[in-house]
């Protein structure tokens, strides 16, 4: 699949700069408009036990009008001022697409 990135007049309409973070993940669920829930993985070392564990988060990210995501897309997501309650991100890529099944 080839990388989409959301144009920079997409971003000014809205009136969007980004700051922080950046980061990757998997689109979870895309059930509101306008919005997409990205699951994040990561390790954190446990230092009592000298060992790393995986961790994840979701987190709610707005998608600019005009560009579309899925589920199972990985995007790239940027931290952004505070739109509502939960959504602090913006989508700004997609990079490619990741085969969901019902077992995971």
């Amino acid at each position: 699949m080839k990388e989409r990135t959301v144009s920079p007049q997409a971003l000014a309409k809205e009136n969007i700069s980004t700051r922080g973070a950046t980061f990757q993940g998997v689109v979870v669920s895309t059930k509101a408009t306008k919005m997409a829930v990205v699951e994040r993985q990561f390790t954190t070392k446990v230092r009592k036990y000298e060992r790393f564990e995986k961790r994840n988060t979701k987190i709610h990210a707005h998608v600019v009008d005009g560009f579309t995501v899925k589920d199972g897309d990985i995007v790239e997501v940027s931290e952004f001022r505070k739109i509502s309650k939960t959504k602090s991100h913006v989508v700004t890529k997609v990079l490619g697409s990741k085969v969901i099944t019902g077992d995971e």
